[in-house]
């Protein structure tokens, strides 16, 4: 098995960067868009559905324009209290 941690992502940016949330179904992801990504172009797909409807999933895709920034969206995802995940 290879050790990840051993090695380090090597990305050109700016670059496309995709986020994958999980949270409640009943949860309007259109506000944790405005919350997290307020005037940044990003584009926001449904991905899945748990089998018993309660958990859905998105994709947010959206540039980020350094190891930094690309950090902190991650970090700010995974900080608001309607994500369940970030992957």
């Amino acid at each position: 098995m290879v050790d990840l941690s051993k090695h380090k992502l090597e990305l050109t940016y700016p670059c496309s960067w995709k986020y994958k949330i999980v949270m409640l179904e009943s949860i309007n992801v259109k506000n944790i868009s405005k919350d997290i990504f307020s005037g940044r172009e990003h584009d926001v797909k449904e991905s899945n559905v748990s089998k018993k409807g309660k958990f859905k999933s998105y994709t947010i895709e959206l540039i980020v324009h350094n190891d930094d920034d690309r950090n902190e969206l991650h970090r700010l995802l995974g900080a608001h209290k309607d994500i369940k995940m970030v992957l």
